[in-house]
Order: structure tokens, then sequence, then C-alpha cells
């Protein structure tokens, strides 16, 4: 940590080229998780269209495998494939992708960063000197950045001379409420540049814009975004500008996750160091590996597996039951940091595919008069609130591949213009 508190230098400016790129090719999108790549291939139209998508799995565990769709969803690959870390996967992606490009030239590569720390705030061109402060951010998030960083250094070996870009989680929060940014720490820490980051701001980014399109009324009023997955978070927005997001510093804190404990009693991670005598590094492997929904049930980090448990294990229950109260919870208070709430949009593979976790979620927010449809949430539908319901409440499959596409078009100067009003308000 000792190489993040210091004082805050000048920020790193985007990169802004003297000219569009004019030769035609695609964008790569590139979107690192613990042991997945995800990517896909964009035209470099306005907008990008998409024109292949899939994913490496289970990377460092036995059965890792590519799979991949072509423009019109119909399966081109899935073949299991040597892939012990990320760097070998991004080597075998990258022999993968110079067979099937069909010819088409990669012009651009845009990857998801989780956080760029102090002074890296807004999506930009990687250079040495962006590498060099990414390398010196990886303390603060040891889960995400080095795999990261190592899928940048692969591409760029893979792709020698092709532009790369950092499309950076943190950046559609950069703009939260100096009250919302503030953590409870000696000031000192704060004026360093300690505070409230937030993440899955390429997600929310990409919900919002959605959400414009689908509902724009709602989309200008106050919304609750409920990116819930392995990971999860919670974003309010207010006139289309992020009010408040529950997680802070680093991406362990906020809701109960799927191996992360989210907020908790800060005397307790003092009292489990010493009692446990663990290190800062065997601490920081506990809150991001042991804890959350596989800590609290012992079985399982994976909702759809608890939900399938809970009427046998009273352990998987509970798991259940915390994640979803700590959600309404979260809700209750953005709800009422906003004074009121218009709409809650759920994303992420639980708010998207787990009809019983939305369900009990909105249990007993009837008095913001909010109301979930049954028939509607069981089957999955794009708005399932009731025709009674006072708080319109969405499903919204999320895109970040799709977003990371635009923004790196929008970097390297592919599209004069992103076509998007999200994007042209430098997505905040």
């Amino acid at each position: 940590m000792t190489s993040i508190i210091q004082p805050a230098a000048p920020q790193i400016a985007p990169f802004m080229p003297p000219r569009a790129v004019a030769t035609p090719g695609c964008v790569l999108a590139i979107n690192g998780g613990s042991s997945s790549i995800k990517f896909a291939v964009y035209t470099t139209g306005n907008p990008p269209a998409r024109t292949l998508v899939g994913q490496v799995e289970r990377i460092g565990r036995q059965g890792a495998a590519l799979s991949a769709k072509d423009a019109a969803g119909q399966v081109i690959e899935e073949s299991p494939l040597e892939a012990a870390d990320h760097p070998a996967a991004a080597e075998a992606l990258i022999q993968w992708l110079r067979q099937h490009l069909d010819g088409a030239v990669i012009t651009a590569i845009g990857h998801r960063v989780v956080l760029g720390g102090v002074r890296l705030s807004e999506h930009q061109r990687i250079t040495d000197e962006v590498l060099a402060e990414l390398r010196r951010t990886v303390p603060v998030d040891l889960a995400h950045l080095p795999r990261e960083i190592a899928l940048i250094e692969a591409f760029g070996r893979g792709f020698p001379g092709v532009p790369q870009v950092a499309c950076f989680d943190t950046a559609f929060h950069q703009d939260l409420p100096t009250v919302a940014k503030l953590l409870p720490i000696p000031r000192r820490f704060y004026d360093a540049g300690i505070r409230r980051f937030g993440f899955h701001g390429l997600s929310y980014a990409y919900l919002l814009e959605d959400l414009r399109r689908v509902a724009p009324i709602e989309a200008a009023g106050r919304v609750i975004f409920a990116h819930l997955g392995s990971g999860a978070s919670m974003a309010a927005v207010h006139g289309g500008k992020p009010i408040d997001t529950s997680m802070a510093f680093t991406p362990t804190a906020g809701l109960v996750m799927g191996t992360r404990p989210g907020d908790f009693d800060p005397g307790l991670l003092v009292y489990l160091m010493r009692e446990q005598q663990l290190t800062p590094d065997e601490m920081d492997s506990f809150l991001n590996t042991q804890c959350g929904l596989l800590g609290v049930s012992e079985t399982s980090s994976d909702m759809r597996d608890l939900i399938a448990r809970r009427g046998s294990d009273a352990r998987a229950a509970d798991a259940v039951a915390l994640f979803c109260y700590q959600a309404r919870k979260w809700i209750g208070s953005y709800a009422a940091a906003m004074g009121g709430l218009d709409a809650v949009v759920f994303s992420g593979g639980i708010g998207e595919h787990s009809a019983p976790a939305r369900a009990e979620i909105c249990a007993g927010l009837d008095f913001f008069g909010l109301r979930i449809d049954a028939e509607k949430n069981a089957a999955g539908d794009a708005l399932i609130s009731g025709s009674t319901s006072a708080v319109a409440v969405r499903i919204i499959p999320t895109d970040e591949e799709s977003m990371i596409a635009r923004i790196t078009s929008q970097v390297v100067g592919l599209t004069g213009t992103t076509g998007t009003a999200l994007l042209d308000e430098g997505a905040n």
C-alpha cells in the first residue's frame, strides 16, 4: 500500500490521435475474468457491429475450452485447449483468432481494466507509462490487475503495433458526489487519492444507455442498477448521473458476493488477522476466495446451486437469504439517498437469470409502490413489474464487450463519434 499513499500526480492524459485511423478493420474486445477470457470482434462502423463472440473458460483448471459463435449466433468452435494460466490462454486465443478472422485486420484492441487507481480515471490508450501505473496499482487489486496486465502484454506481443485501450470500470463513477466518495478515515488519505472508486462501470454504462433507448423517462429519473453475479454491486443514478455505488476502494466492498464478504465490521478483520496470524496477502486471499456465499454455505458460491439445495440444506438457505436481504437493504438505502425511486434494473448472472432471487429481493418493497408480476418474473420478461407498480422493474442483459468496442473505437479515432449520448458525455 505504500506505493499508493502518496501525493496524487497529474492525471495521465487520454490518447488523442492526430487523425482518424483510415485502415478498414475490426476492433477486438477482451474481458478477462478470474478463470475466463470473454472476447468479441466488432466492425469499425458507427455503431460497431459484432461479427464474432466467444470465451475461454476454466483457465488453470482441468477441462479448459474455447467456444465461439458467429454474427448469427451459430456455434463455430467448441474445443479443449491448453490453458494453464491467462498468458497461455491468451496465446491460444490469439492463434485461433488469426485463423478465423477471414482476412479482417484487427486495428484496435480494448481491454476491460477493473481499476485505474488514483491516477488513471479515464479510458485511454495503453502506453508504457500507463502500464507502469497499472503495475504500481496492483497491491490495491490483487484479484484482477495482475491477470489484466498479463492479457495486455500477451495481446501486445500477439498483435505488435496495434493500439490497445484500457477501458476502466472506475470511469463511470469518477464524478460521484464528494459525500459518496469520502471514506470515514483520516482526511490525509482522501487527499492522497484513497476514496470510493466504484466498479462494474462498463456494465452500468451499457445498462444506462439501453434504458435510455427503451424507457427514456425512467432513465432520466431515479434508477437503481443491480449488477448481481459472482461479483455483485449496485449503483444509484439520478438524472443520468451516478449518485452512489456499493463497491468502494476495492471490489471487495458492498453487497455479499460469491466468494467476497462485502461490507462487514473492520474490527473483525483486525481480530481475524491476530487470531489466525494472517499476513496481509493471506487476508487478501481469505477475503476474496473464502467468504461470501461460499463461506456462509460451506458448499458453493453459485446461486443456482444454493437455491436448488436450500430446501434440504439450512446453510444454503442462509446464504440465499443473506444475499437477498442485503440487496433489499441497498435498494432501500439508495432510494432514500435519491429521495425516491422510479426504476430498478436487474443484470448480471443472478440478476438476469434467477427469478427466485429477484422475487425475494423485491419482497417487502411494496411500501415504495414496487410490485413485481410473478408470472412475468418467472418468464424472465424484460419488464417484470406489475400493472399497479409505481416503480418499473426491468431485466436488461449487460454487454460489457459492446461497450469496450465503442470506447476503444472512440479513443483511437476509428469513428469520429460513438453515436451515443452516454459516451459523448464521457461515460459518466
